[in-house]
């Protein structure tokens, strides 16, 4: 399983201000890399609370653009995705997945989300090795992590990111804004997950930095 983070943040390294507005932090042409970047992903995968924020399609939109869209997947512990949200009513075009630690929503099955069922851990999140393993089970191999910061944090912890795709645009937010990467629980910097810059570009007023894990 190959795993990319996907982080768009302020330059101090906030994707939202204190009162949950995101849109748009980045400009058009970073957001037109995002789409490009999704395509060469068998899934997109955010938590569910920015499911429930943003009422996102996580689709490719891009002009032109003929080839599969990408699976879908929430990590959803107690099954919150409401059915009549964008992704649970594009399920029977557009695979869409919720990752649970509780048996499947009839009421989300019934819509076509495709309901797996993991192991919990600490606070009853589901446990990653498990959720990748899941869907590796259905096939989904190149796994492209868009958010939001808890998330993020969880993969980081885990030592589950292969690379991160990080825009940061010419904004500071503030301390009291919402971080990109929630708690690591670090007690040295020996314990920090390191990566290697391999590529920096602009992109209009943004910067797209790439990284690898060492």
């Amino acid at each position: 399983m190959a795993v990319t983070l996907k982080l768009a943040t302020s330059l101090d390294g906030r994707i939202a201000t204190a009162t949950g507005e995101s849109r748009w932090i980045t400009g058009p042409q970073a957001r037109e890399v995002v789409h490009q970047l999704r395509a060469e992903h068998d899934a997109v995968l955010i938590g569910v609370e920015t499911a429930l924020a943003d009422d996102p399609e996580l689709t490719v939109r891009l002009a032109g653009h003929v080839g599969r869209q990408p699976a879908r997947v929430v990590l959803d512990s107690r099954q919150r995705l409401p059915p009549e949200s964008r992704l649970a009513a594009t399920a029977r075009e557009i695979p869409t997945y919720v990752v649970s630690t509780t048996p499947p929503d009839p009421r989300l099955v019934a819509a076509g989300v495709r309901v797996l069922q993991v192991a919990a851990v600490g606070e009853e999140r589901p446990e990653l090795h498990d959720v990748l393993a899941a869907l590796a089970g259905e096939g989904l191999t190149r796994l492209f992590v868009e958010g939001g910061g808890q998330v993020a944090g969880s993969f980081l912890r885990c030592g589950l990111v292969d690379a991160i795709e990080w825009f940061r645009a010419s904004i500071v937010i503030g301390g009291e804004g919402r971080p990109g990467v929630g708690a690591l629980v670090l007690a040295a910097l020996a314990e920090a997950p390191r990566f290697r810059r391999v590529d920096l570009r602009e992109v209009g007023p943004d910067l797209w930095e790439r990284y690898e894990r060492m």
